[in-house]
């Protein structure tokens, strides 16, 4: 129920925003909404989000914790991102080509975490 909103029949609600043209959407299993600014994020975590589509313009209404971050804190624009290479892939070319885990780590990166790519890679050096 809308604050403000009291003594008003959900069902007529309902009716009244059809006829205005306007749907109401939940949005299910958001874990986190990021909103970025020049200078800060705006972190909202538990996130209840609905979409309301009115003509054709779109609106979302977030609800949930909110931590606000300075950007220049939160990110380092002069280091670049290491990709995540799953442990089961480093194993996996370590046990096909018999190189140890740095080489074939490297060799994932390299790659761009493509074990197959990876293998033929530390074999054909």
């Amino acid at each position: 129920m809308m604050p403000g909103m009291r003594g008003v029949n959900p069902r007529q609600m309902k009716q009244a925003m059809k006829r205005l043209g306007i749907t109401a959407k939940e949005l299910r299993d958001v874990e986190e909404v990021i909103i970025r600014t020049k200078d800060q994020e705006y972190i909202v975590t538990d996130a209840a989000v609905t979409l309301m589509d009115m003509q054709g313009q779109k609106t979302f209404q977030v609800i949930g914790e909110t931590v606000i971050r300075d950007r220049q804190a939160s990110s380092a624009p002069d280091k670049p991102v290491e990709p995540s290479i799953p442990e089961e892939d480093i194993k996996l070319v370590m046990d096909q080509t018999g190189c140890d885990r740095d080489r074939a780590f490297k060799a994932l990166e390299e790659t761009e975490g493509q074990p197959a790519e990876a293998i033929l890679k530390v074999l054909s050096s």
